[in-house]
């Protein structure tokens, strides 16, 4: 590491939260997705029949013989965050961890039995100190919940789906399981960004990591304010076809775009739940076993609730107006989708011009251009 690799190093001392349930940083449509995931017709057939076949085992064996394992004598630096990370999220078994060479910036937690923890060098390269602290928890916290069992399941479904595309209708039932689980997984990141804040007690690093995965090593072009200002141009931006296509581009994707998880994290960094788990007030593990099903289903419906409520999405909007009881459906899908009564219909710009795809020089943009992020 170079001296500049240190330069965002706090010299406090963090805090650590014995027996901390997972249950304290879980994200409630992590939750959601997860029970929807289970009650997939299919799903528990699916999982434990894989759970009894997929060659972990092998999986082991392949990381052991083609990445480096860290250790005191390899990526000491790495070692010493995942013990801290373990430490502080009191994760009593130290999982394995291996770096793989590969330009990619990426980690992921996987494992049927156990969790093995495995890094590219490329985030290894791309991020400094605090940075990759922040990634290192977010790998501790997919291990804490236990991620790392359907992470597994998907990566072997994802690679079957592929390998049997050419028999009619042979990948309909493996991709509606994929699907699911993808959505389950994008939402699963949301918990292991909160769970990484945790570990790293530093928003800022955390911000500019996932800043970084966006937009590469360069910080100085950067800037977070602008970075998290285009979350909110994606958010409340287009007409309901804008809406449409964003569900699209998301649908192959395993992780959530990354300025949502930037924005998504940072709000939650501003709460009082945050504040309450720095505090040392969250649930514990050994309370787990007593906690109301009920209980967790009504918080995840209420927390999607408040989504459609409060979202600028045009689509999401729609949803709130139907479901507070506004009129004209037709009109409104209509006036939705042609952009009319909003200034923004399909055949001209907003200021009268035929619909040609405008420069970003030219008129007003509204865009909060800006940096990148983990």
């Amino acid at each position: 590491m170079t001296d500049s690799s240190h330069e965002n190093v706090p010299s406090r001392q963090r805090r650590r939260f014995p027996g901390i349930s997972s249950r304290a940083y879980e994200h409630p449509a992590d939750r959601s997705a997860l029970v929807a995931l289970r009650k997939l017709t299919g799903f528990d057939t699916v999982f434990k029949a894989l759970s009894g076949l997929l060659p972990e085992r092998s999986l082991r064996l392949l990381f052991l013989s083609d990445s480096v394992r860290v250790s005191d004598a390899q990526f000491a630096h790495l070692n010493d965050m995942l013990r801290d990370a373990c430490y502080i999220l009191d994760l009593e078994k130290v999982p394995p961890m291996y770096v793989k060479q590969d330009p990619q910036p990426n980690a992921m937690c996987i494992g049927l039995d156990e969790p093995i923890i495995v890094v590219t060098t490329g985030l290894v390269e791309l991020l400094d100190e605090e940075e990759m602290r922040a990634v290192v928890g977010h790998e501790v916290g997919h291990a804490l919940s236990g991620h790392s069992v359907y992470r597994t399941i998907l990566l072997f479904l994802t690679n079957l789906a592929v390998k049997v595309a050419w028999i009619p209708l042979g990948n309909v039932a493996i991709m509606a399981i994929v699907t699911a689980l993808r959505e389950w997984f994008r939402k699963s990141e949301l918990s292991a960004d909160r769970a990484g804040l945790l570990v790293g007690q530093d928003i800022t690093a955390s911000m500019r990591g996932l800043m970084k995965i966006a937009g590469g090593n360069h910080l100085h072009e950067m800037n977070v304010d602008a970075f998290l200002a285009q979350a909110d141009e994606y958010e409340k931006g287009g007409d309901l076809r804008d809406s449409v296509l964003k569900i699209l581009n998301v649908l192959p994707r395993t992780h959530p775009f990354t300025t949502v998880r930037a924005a998504e994290l940072k709000k939650w960094s501003e709460t009082r739940d945050f504040q309450r788990i720095m505090d040392g007030h969250y649930p514990r593990r050994d309370e787990d076993k007593d906690t109301s099903v009920t209980d967790s289903f009504r918080e995840s419906a209420s927390h999607y609730a408040d989504t459609v409520r409060t979202s600028k999405d045009p689509l999401m909007k729609l949803v709130g107006d139907i479901a507070g009881g506004a009129g004209d459906l037709g009109g409104k899908l209509r006036d939705k989708f042609t952009g009319a009564g909003s200034g923004g219909g399909s055949a001209t710009n907003g200021n009268g011009a035929s619909g040609r795809p405008q420069d970003p020089e030219e008129g007003s943009s509204g865009t909060g251009s800006g940096p990148s992020g983990s």
